[in-house]
């Protein structure tokens, strides 16, 4: 998978799993979209496979209740690799929360690996 605008839709497809609040519609994006043996790593959490990113998802909506995702710019993209910087607020309103992620794709066009940095976190 070499094309930006593959690239670009796998960005918006990922960010819009963090945003599915219904488990069962979110199991279904997360299993279409990420490899079986695919990795999410921040900061604060690394989870290999469907089932773990998942429960990351559906921990982080819970922790960020009515937040959103959204890209905070353009994805720049290469080879299998984007990278891209998201942010979660509330719709329309200010980010609470800014990071930059780096996804990987496979061959087939699914997520491989995402490597996530937290650039703005609320503080305590």
């Amino acid at each position: 998978m070499s094309d930006l605008r593959s690239l670009q839709d796998l960005a918006e497809r990922y960010l819009a799993t963090w945003n599915e609040t219904d488990p069962t519609a979110r199991r279904r994006l997360v299993a279409d979209l990420w490899a079986e043996d695919g990795n999410y790593t921040d900061p604060l959490v690394s989870a290999d496979g469907p089932d773990a990113i998942d429960a990351t998802l559906g921990a982080v909506q819970g922790q960020f209740s009515g937040l959103v995702f959204t890209l905070g710019g353009p994805v720049d993209a290469h080879h299998d690799i984007a990278r891209f910087t998201w942010e979660l607020g509330p719709q329309g309103g200010e980010a609470l929360v800014i990071g930059f992620d780096v996804l990987v794709a496979d061959a087939d066009g699914r997520i491989k690996n995402v490597h996530g940095f937290l650039d703005k976190v609320p503080s305590a």
